[in-house]
């Protein structure tokens, strides 16, 4: 396979810019990261965010578990001022695995640690936690549901992934149901209930979870669903209207925000002769993608993503947090990669391209909403050179937040390495090698899910899973 990231220098990596045509900035200077920056009513004390990045660690019933409240105690004292915490189902049959969190009456309280547990640490590093502003994501897996898939409409590109027999492994034919206006309806109540429990607990936003085509995404394309939450944009935005208009009706106090995908593109499979990805088959015009041209799945269209953040915006919406893609179909409009997972294939396009194309949507959109907060992402790849691009970004205007997911797992103490050191640990930084992503596919266990992590720069925790893992689902060594 090619090797990409040879870069030794930021003169290396601002060459590669110029010559693949791309618009990647960079600074040396990283003041910018240090500014605080409002969120609503909140106050953040920098513009570093720790994106919502699952674990797979909690416990049967929904709650956070050993691991769990380590990675937060962790994230807590590691400097940066926004944590987006990862998502929670709002109902047990919308779980994305069965170790995914799950937050519920019942369990409330094991949450409510979690939230003292990162504010502690936060404290005990840097005295007071004024400016630290910790929030939930809230989801519903939809077609990704681990017991069977529960789907809003039919797409012809995903279906045949997706709704697969688990006795047969045959797909399953057109007759496979919807999901009912009423089921739609009574799930505004199931994420009010859980916002309400979230802010009762200690969270100071939640996040309705609109990406990756898990279900409050796969409704913005539903164009081909009958009755009020199909069709035209009005409907296809009707339940995360229904509940930010429920939320801020009974828990005023809490700020909303939404991570949402604002190119959706296509699905992706493996090339025969080099494992490379290629485009699955589609036709035109495209029904069934968010943010896709409907002539060319290959470039985003942001006219209904901006009319949509513009909408939730005047409803109370106070920030928004930036991706694309799928990451189980297409993952490299989400995180740019070299090193895929053992179901992925190689990237079909220079990673840098996919930075890119990340930072110019991302500057899109802010610049068309210059007093609402924004997270950026697909910044990890840049590896050691993340911050230099982050902080351009933010001087520029074209981003509030840097986000950082997968270099967050190997150095969650980023922002503190910043501070004192002015650059990062090299040893932990992360080399997007996908070991996480294998984690987190790996299935065959007593808990039916694999705790994910960083095993290269992690190891005394993640190593021994990471053998667990290997050997229970015949992975390379």
């Amino acid at each position: 396979m090619a090797v990409y990231f040879k870069f030794r220098t930021l003169a290396d990596i601002e060459s590669a810019n110029t010559s693949l045509g791309l618009n990647l900035r960079f600074t040396d200077d990283l003041t910018s990261l240090f500014h605080h920056a409002a969120i609503g009513n909140l106050r953040a004390g920098n513009r570093l965010c720790i994106q919502p990045m699952e674990g797979c660690d909690g416990t049967l019933d929904g709650q956070p578990d050993e691991l769990t409240f380590r990675r937060y105690r962790r994230f807590g004292g590691g400097g940066a001022k926004l944590i987006w915490g990862e998502a929670a189902a709002v109902v047990d049959e919308g779980r994305a695995n069965p170790r995914q969190l799950w937050l519920h009456e019942g369990n409330a309280e094991s949450f409510a640690q979690l939230v003292q547990v990162g504010r502690q640490a936060h404290r005990e590093v840097f005295g007071s936690d004024d400016d630290l502003v910790l929030g939930l994501q809230l989801t519903h897996s939809g077609r990704y549901s681990y017991r069977r898939p529960l789907i809003a409409c039919h797409d012809p590109l995903l279906d045949t992934r997706t709704l697969i027999d688990k006795a047969s492994g045959k797909t399953a034919d057109a007759a496979y149901s919807l999901l009912s206006d009423d089921y739609l309806h009574r799930l505004v109540d199931q994420y009010v209930a859980a916002a309400r429990l979230a802010f009762r607990v200690g969270f100071q936003f939640v996040d309705l979870k609109q990406c990756h085509r898990y279900l409050l995404n796969e409704l913005l394309s539903a164009r081909t669903r009958p009755g009020p939450f199909g069709g035209d944009f009005e409907n296809r935005t009707r339940l995360a209207r229904e509940i930010i208009l429920g939320i801020r009706a009974e828990i005023p106090e809490l700020v909303i925000a939404s991570r949402l995908n604002v190119f959706d593109g296509i699905p992706f499979q493996k090339r025969a002769s080099d494992g490379i990805g290629k485009p699955g088959p589609w036709e035109s015009p495209l029904l069934t993608a968010w943010g896709t041209s409907a002539d060319d799945p290959m470039l985003p269209d942001l006219t209904e993503p901006l009319e949509w953040i513009g909408t939730m915006a005047r409803l109370g919406v106070a920030l928004i947090n930036v991706s694309m893609g799928n990451p189980y179909s297409s993952p490299h409009l989400l995180r740019p990669f070299e090193y895929p997972p053992p179901d992925g294939y190689l990237p079909p396009e220079h990673p840098l391209v996919g930075v890119d194309r990340h930072f110019q949507l991302a500057g899109r959109i802010q610049q068309s909403f210059p007093q609402l907060p924004i997270v950026g992402s697909g910044y990890s790849y840049l590896q050691e050179y993340l911050f230099n691009a982050g902080a351009a970004n933010v001087r520029d205007g074209r981003i509030t937040f840097v986000g950082v997911g997968r270099a967050a797992l190997p150095q969650p103490d980023f922002a503190r390495q910043l501070l004192e050191q002015g650059k990062l640990d090299r040893k932990r930084v992360c080399r997007t090698f996908s070991y996480c992503t294998a984690l987190m596919r790996s299935k065959h266990n007593d808990l039916g899910q694999f705790a994910t992590g960083c095993p290269p720069f992690d190891k005394e925790i993640y190593g021994p899973i990471w053998d667990q893992a290997k050997r229970a689902e015949g992975l390379p060594k």
